[in-house]
């Protein structure tokens, strides 16, 4: 490719590597500003040939990307080209990447190879030797081999130069765009390859809100008579006791209410109930039944409430105590 300015005065070696500076190693960062454009230019206009003769609709190379990426550039020039200006023959880019490939037996791998990205050699200087020439350079600078790299989507006629030169014919089919021939897992310290641990399986989710809400459901079927709301005013037990029970102030006496109402709710409900739900439940119960009044007993107590503390005086002579002194505050148990 030949361009208005002189090659040779931009690069002045054979092979030239570009980096993200877009400068040359050899020479200095004092160089004249206006070499730069010229080196973007030719950088630009290497990018859009290489994409048309892919046939890509937007070049992968280009000054601004090679900028913004660690990606090297190798460029070849003919010296003796364009009345001894020189002109580009052709250019390879390489460059780190992190992929997660698949060996012979399928097993997933993770490597960070160098890859080649983008290849061109302009038309008029193919079949004659400048792309091998290119490529040998690249390898010798980064010591490396042929079968230890991946090939970004390559050619059809890549993948020939490959074969032709450095008999790379049997390739590892993979799922991604990349590609990786046989002898690229054998040497594992040179391709920094290690294979991805296996996903660990994600545990069941446990559900706790619908535990909770059987739980209230249980209570609702289970309690005999409506608790008060929520937002009624709690009193301590020592408290309710006293209020509860004029005949003394031993605290033995003032768990018969709640056992009462328990007993009441295990006639009703004899199923056997999980450690969650009786934790739920004595819960609920420390927190609504406790605070209740016999004041409050004596107006929201019904008919079917009172039958069934009528059942249960029979069984022990505290909980009738208990149910005559609710009815009964001026007298006292038998």
């Amino acid at each position: 490719m030949a361009f208005p300015f002189d090659i040779n005065q931009l690069f002045p070696e054979r092979v030239t590597l570009l980096d993200q500076t877009l400068v040359a190693e050899n020479r200095k960062s004092t160089e004249r500003p206006d070499l730069l454009a010229h080196i973007v230019t030719v950088i630009d206009e290497l990018g859009r040939a290489s994409a048309k003769a892919q046939q890509l609709t937007t070049p992968i190379t280009s000054a601004s990307k090679l900028q913004s990426q660690k990606h090297q550039l190798y460029l070849l020039k003919d010296v003796e080209s364009n009345r001894g200006h020189g002109m580009v023959v052709g250019f390879l880019k390489v460059g780190y990447k992190k992929l997660f490939l698949l060996d012979r037996q399928g097993v997933h791998i993770e490597a960070e190879p160098l890859c080649v990205l983008d290849f061109y050699i302009a038309e008029n200087f193919q079949r004659h030797g400048y792309g091998s020439e290119l490529f040998d350079f690249m390898l010798q600078h980064n010591n490396l081999e042929p079968v230890l790299m991946a090939y970004d989507r390559p050619s059809a006629k890549f993948l020939s130069f490959l074969a032709k030169n450095y008999w790379l014919t049997q390739s590892v089919p993979q799922v991604n765009n990349f590609v990786v021939f046989e002898g690229f897992f054998l040497n594992k310290t040179v391709a920094q390859l290690r294979k991805v641990p296996l996903k660990k399986p994600d545990g069941e989710i446990k559900p706790y809100s619908v535990m909770e809400r059987e739980v209230v459901n249980q209570e609702q079927r289970a309690l005999p008579w409506p608790f008060p709301l929520p937002h009624s005013p709690q009193r301590s037990v020592s408290s309710q006791s006293s209020n509860s029970l004029s005949v003394g102030s031993s605290p033995s006496r003032v768990p018969l209410q709640v056992t009462s109402a328990s007993a009441v709710a295990g006639n009703r409900d004899n199923s056997p109930q999980s450690p969650l739900t009786e934790h739920c439940r004595a819960r609920r119960t420390s927190q609504q039944g406790l605070a209740a009044r016999c004041s409050l007993y004596h107006w929201h107590l019904d008919t079917r409430a009172v039958g069934l503390l009528d059942r249960h005086t029979h069984a022990s002579p505290w909980s009738a105590a208990t149910t005559i002194r609710i009815h009964h505050q001026d007298r006292m148990p038998p």
